[in-house]
């Protein structure tokens, strides 16, 4: 009998399928791979999916793996293959866009397009998101400060507390939105002061993790670990200051220690539905 050890080290295989690029099932497979503690996880993503021919030999492959298949088939013929195939050949598959489909339909008397891809047309919102990473991009780390009265959301707090990530995580979703460091040494912009229409977001970290970033952006850049950046020193000065800054704009603040960038997010998505 293998021991816990050995189970969580031997591979494992996910594979994900999809008549469209297949984005959406790897996105809750990646979800739901953050909840074990299996390290030799593998995504297999086959794309596209045009006949059942490749939907059979994908359930092979899973077979001969011993995983299991996420998939977002909006074909009809092509999600019943993978049904058919699947329990024929005893391999788990789970329809991700299945139940939401079916629930769609039973409640709102209505049917699906069944067309794939869908997520990716070019319509306005997708030139929203285009946009909205844009000014992530030109409006990030504080390098212009003109552009926080023009976002929507606005990130505040020290080096290293994920601004930048989140910055564009949340302008994939069509959020405009600008950081801004909290540094001692420099003033606070006027413009974040402005009582704009913006939603302001603090986020803050416990001190130790902070230490242990910053200590591996030294080493990555090739400068000493006992620089002031990382010492403690330097941090709780950095955060008190930046509580002292928060507290004046009376803004939300999320503790983002331990927190996926998505979960964050998900906190300010729902502040900025409610702002």
């Amino acid at each position: 009998m293998q021991t816990q050890e050995e189970l969580e080290n031997q591979p494992h295989y996910i594979f994900i399928c999809s008549d469209a690029v297949g984005e959406t099932a790897e996105a809750v497979a990646k979800a739901t791979m953050r909840q074990f503690a299996f390290k030799q996880v593998k995504l297999k993503r086959f794309s596209h999916l045009k006949t059942e021919d490749e939907v059979v030999q994908i359930v092979d492959e899973a077979v001969a793996n011993g995983g299991f298949i996420a998939y977002t088939l909006v074909q009809p013929e092509l999600r019943e293959t993978m049904k058919e195939e699947a329990l024929r050949k005893g391999v788990r598959a789970v329809d991700v866009l299945g139940p939401m489909l079916q629930a769609f339909i039973d409640t709102f008397n209505d049917s699906p397009k069944r067309t794939p891809g869908l997520l990716h047309t070019l319509d306005e919102d997708y030139f929203r998101r285009i946009e909205a990473v844009e000014f992530a991009v030109k409006y990030d780390d504080g390098k212009d400060t003109r552009g926080l009265p023009l976002a929507q959301v606005v990130l505040i707090g020290v080096s290293r507390t994920s601004k930048t990530p989140l910055s564009i995580y949340l302008a994939h979703k069509g959020i405009r939105v600008a950081n801004l460091p909290l540094v001692p040494e420099v003033k606070v912009p006027a413009e974040l002061k402005s009582g704009g229409k913006q939603l302001i977001v603090g986020l803050t970290m416990k001190p130790e993790q902070l230490s242990g970033i910053r200590t591996e952006r030294l080493k990555a850049m090739g400068l000493p670990f006992s620089a002031q950046y990382a010492s403690t020193e330097r941090i709780e000065a950095e955060f008190e200051y930046a509580d002292s800054i928060m507290k004046a704009l009376r803004c939300p603040v999320i503790d983002v220690t331990e927190k996926a960038i998505e979960e964050t997010a998900g906190i300010i998505m729902q502040w900025f539905q409610e702002f």
